[in-house]
């Protein structure tokens, strides 16, 4: 059974730093193209980085996030984390990651790629 579950989530002040992580259960995580998105309230599910498969793993960031955030996979522990540094108020959202179980994905920032997501975990930047 595939299974996406996010945690690391919280409350942080700008500035700050959080580490999220994707643990994945069903399949192997440096087989697949995994990704993250974030939806803030009232607003859109938005890419924010994707990791390809493989020893090369790929990255890719959104614009809004490249320099700030870095993504990572561990395959001992068959996860995929999301370092996230210089934290901003724009950065609230829920954080979820997702998968399709491909080596590859194109168009990775659209969120109807995807057919496997974990649950979320809320991120709070606020003084």
């Amino acid at each position: 059974q595939v299974q996406l579950v996010e945690s690391g989530g919280g409350s942080v002040q700008p500035g700050g730093s959080l580490r999220l992580s994707c643990a994945a259960s069903g399949f192997t995580a440096d087989s697949v193209a995994i990704v993250w998105f974030r939806q803030a309230p009232g607003k859109e599910r938005e890419g924010v980085s994707y990791i390809g498969s493989g020893k090369i793993g790929t990255k890719y960031y959104a614009d809004s996030v490249k320099g700030r955030f870095t993504i990572s996979r561990d395959n001992a522990k068959n996860t995929v984390y999301l370092q996230m540094n210089s934290l901003k108020s724009e950065d609230t959202a829920v954080y979820y990651c997702a998968t399709d179980l491909t080596i590859l994905i194109r168009n990775w920032w659209r969120d109807g790629e995807y057919a496997y997501w974990g649950q979320g975990t809320q991120v709070t930047v606020s003084s």
